[in-house]
Formats: C-alpha cells, sequence, structure tokens
C-alpha cells in the first residue's frame, strides 16, 4: 500500500483518537490529580535538593549562619517575656511560664516561617517557572522542608529549656513526635495555598505580617489560655469562645505543651485537642494541596 493510501486513511479517523495513539494530549491541560500527585512524587529528589541550596543560600549570607535558626525564637521569647512576663504579668498562675512562653513563641513560629516563606514561593521563582518544567507544588513543599529542618534544631533546643526549667522527662515526651508530623502536613498545606494567592495578588505579602500578627495574638502564645475564658465578650458569646479555641495553631501549642509540661491548664480536653488538630491538618493538607493544583497552569504567566 502506498504512503498515499496511508494517509487517506487516516484521514477518517478522529484526530482526538488520532493524537490517543500517538500519545499527544492537548497542550496546557491540567492534569488529573493522581497524575499530578505521582509526577510531583517523581521530583521528590529535585525537592530535596531545591531544599538544601535554599538552607546552603540563606547560611551563607550571615556571619553566624545555622545559629539564627536558634537565636530568632531564643531572641523573640526574651523580649515577650520581659514585656508580657514582667511588665504585664501575664505569667500569674502558670508554674513554669519560661517554658510555657518558649514553647508558644517555637511552634507557633515554625508556621508563621512557613507562610512568610511560601507566600513568595511562586512570584519569587518566576524565571525557574519559566525555563524549567516540573510540578509547581515542588516549590512551596521544598520551602516547607526547609521550615521542617530548622524547626527539628529548634525542638532541640526547646526540649533543653524545658528541662532547664525543671520539667522532668516522661512518657508524653513521645507525643512530640506525632505532632510535630501533624503540624507539618498543616503548614505544607498552607504554604501552597499562600504561595497561589501570593502568585496571584501581590499586595498579599504585605498582609501577612498583620495577619501573621492577629493570629499569635490569638493563639495564646504571651500568656495562658485561661484568659480567653475570663473574658466577658467571650464568656456572653459562648460560640465565639469555642471559636477562638479551635483555633489550629492555639491546639497544636496546647499539644506541645501538654507533651512537654507536668501541670499546665489546656483549652480543652486532651481527646479534643486531637481530634481537633488532626482534623485542620486534612482540611489544610488537602484543601491547600487542592486549590494549589487548580491553579497550576497559571503559574509564571503574564
Amino acid at each position: 500500500m502506498s504512503q498515499t493510501a496511508v494517509a487517506d486513511s487516516d484521514t477518517s479517523i478522529p484526530l482526538s483518537e488520532l493524537a490517543r495513539r500517538h500519545g499527544l494530549g492537548v497542550a496546557g491541560r491540567l492534569p488529573t490529580l493522581p497524575e499530578y500527585t505521582r509526577k510531583l512524587w517523581s521530583y521528590r529528589h529535585f525537592i530535596a535538593y531545591y531544599a538544601n541550596a535554599k538552607v546552603t543560600s540563606s547560611l551563607g549570607k550571615t556571619r553566624l549562619g545555622a545559629i539564627w535558626q536558634v537565636l530568632t525564637p531564643l531572641i523573640n521569647a526574651a523580649v515577650y517575656y520581659v514585656i508580657f512576663g514582667k511588665i504585664l504579668d501575664t505569667q500569674r498562675g502558670i508554674e513554669n511560664f519560661v517554658a510555657y512562653l518558649c514553647i508558644g513563641v517555637f511552634i507557633f513560629g515554625f508556621t508563621q516561617s512557613t507562610v512568610q516563606a511560601g507566600i513568595q514561593a511562586i512570584s519569587g521563582n518566576l524565571g525557574l517557572i519559566r525555563a524549567l518544567h516540573f510540578p509547581r507544588a515542588a516549590l512551596p513543599l521544598a520551602i516547607t522542608t526547609v521550615e521542617i529542618r530548622n524547626m527539628m534544631v529548634s525542638m532541640v533546643v526547646l526540649m533543653a529549656i524545658v528541662l532547664g526549667f525543671g520539667e522532668p522527662i516522661t512518657l508524653q515526651w513521645l507525643l512530640v513526635v506525632p505532632i510535630f508530623l501533624l503540624q507539618s502536613v498543616f503548614n505544607a498545606g498552607l504554604a501552597m495555598f499562600v504561595a497561589r494567592l501570593g502568585s496571584k495578588v501581590a499586595d498579599f505579602k504585605q498582609l501577612i505580617p498583620f495577619i501573621m500578627r492577629f493570629w499569635m495574638y490569638g493563639s495564646a502564645v504571651l500568656y495562658p489560655v485561661t484568659k480567653f475564658s475570663e473574658a466577658d465578650f467571650l464568656q456572653q458569646n459562648k460560640w465565639l469562645l469555642n471559636v477562638v479555641e479551635a483555633n489550629p495553631l492555639l491546639v497544636f501549642i496546647e499539644l506541645m505543651r501538654h507533651a512537654l509540661l507536668e501541670e499546665v491548664h489546656l483549652a480543652s480536653a486532651p481527646w479534643v485537642l486531637w481530634v481537633e488538630a488532626i482534623s485542620w491538618t486534612l482540611v489544610a493538607g488537602i484543601g491547600g494541596y487542592i486549590y494549589f493544583w487548580r491553579g497550576e497552569k497559571g503559574y509564571g504567566r503574564g
């Protein structure tokens, strides 16, 4: 059979079927979520290498390098202790206020640093995005990986502080691992969520410091969680008190305090906090991932 005859026979086949036979697809097609997940997994080594590069470049800009990963939360805790613990006397009623405060500062700082870095995951890497083809979720995940590594170092320091101020090592310290894993997944989802927002609305970056500051004051980082139940306004609006106490960062902070401290008054029963932590992790982790995936085709354009 001649080539002309073959060509003529192909004209009766729909173009979609012909493209499928030859492995062709629609240009710019959004991959399905399972396809996207498989492709992202295949880039796991790229995510790790990119995270290592980010750490190396950031440490090379300062004389103290990795020490700042520990110094920053320590300095923040010292400042908050002087202002809130001594001057405003918020330590009243808390047996080990220094450890209580440091846990709040370190755990909140873990999410805060992830959000602040994640907001620029797309907008700060446009050159890389336009030059190379890869799943864009690799960028916020790499940033989250960097913050997880930093937090692992900070957790060692935090545990030393807790021990130094008289808290014993108990079996409850084993709960630190699942709490840390849940918050890491929560942070990853949050990083992907703000990464897409930051890629579409550049001004959103300017709002992040204010949002995180407001979030910190609502997470019982600097004062006992009992302040919420003692507030007249919240007592008159029980539903609002429940909303405040379900704040995801307050939940993670309370769980970590429960794990590391012997005598601590919690916002809710431990089992309630665990249910809330798992729920928030699923909502933020899965929701943030899907929200980011839906915008995959638009990253780097415009």
